[in-house]
């Protein structure tokens, strides 16, 4: 397997993601890998912090070469995302565009979170994941625990699941773009929800051929959406 070395681990740092875009503009090869026990600043979609204990969750940023297919980067987040759940197993679902959630009373909890980040024009990407090993709950803040999900699973099972999300993330780069979207669409954890987001809502009708969340809305158009956030409206 290529992914994962070389491997730089940290005991501490504000971001993975930060210190593999750091190595990618020094020119380390494909397949490089960060991990650390501890984030300070980690970072989600739209700015949002990154939360988790010492030692508790697999924090993980994964630097992908030019050597890949040129139709790939906009796939990375779905194939990243479909690489979590097939890692973790159980029910887990991925909410557009790549939360990987599981359903807890009759909403999603938020397991794991990807961030995307590169330069294209350079032929280089870094895929960070950030999922909820071995987290307790009641250490979140307050306000995090309702929308949390945990495996709670030990210390110990955190190396164990990054041996297998890489192993997944390499055989899920290898297929063509249709089994990545085939995948995808299996563990839609939208579809047939409510979702609004900054424009408007409707209802969530799964991915098309590009990755973008297609919405049914109530005047009997449909919305496609590339980018930016959507939420589960409040009936559900």
């Amino acid at each position: 397997m290529s992914l994962g070395h070389p491997r730089v681990h940290l005991r501490r740092t504000d971001s993975t993601n930060s210190r593999a875009r750091e190595l990618a503009l020094a020119g380390a090869p494909h397949g490089t890998l960060v991990t650390a026990s501890e984030q300070t600043a980690g970072r989600g979609r739209q700015g949002r912090i990154w939360t988790a204990p010492p030692d508790s969750c697999l924090l993980m940023s994964l630097l992908l070469r030019d050597s890949l297919p040129d139709s790939l980067p906009s796939l990375l987040p779905l194939i990243a995302a479909i690489a979590v759940c097939e890692a973790i197993g159980g029910q887990a679902a991925i909410k557009w565009p790549n939360d990987v959630v599981i359903v807890r009373d009759g909403g999603l909890a938020k397991l794991a979170g990807i961030l995307v980040e590169g330069r294209p024009q350079q032929g280089w990407a870094v895929v960070g994941i950030g999922v909820n090993v071995a987290v307790r709950l009641d250490d979140l803040p307050a306000e995090l625990r309702g929308t949390a999900a945990t495996l709670g699973r030990s210390r110990a099972d955190i190396e164990p699941t990054l041996e297998r999300l890489l192993s997944a993330f390499e055989r899920r780069l290898a297929d063509p773009p249709q089994r990545t979207l085939e995948a995808w669409r299996a563990r839609d954890g939208l579809r047939g929800r409510t979702v609004a987001w900054d424009a408007g809502n409707g209802r969530a009708e799964g991915i098309d051929g590009a990755g973008r969340l297609i919405v049914a809305l109530a005047d009997g158009g449909r919305a496609s959406l590339s980018a930016g956030e959507v939420h589960l409206t409040k009936t559900e």
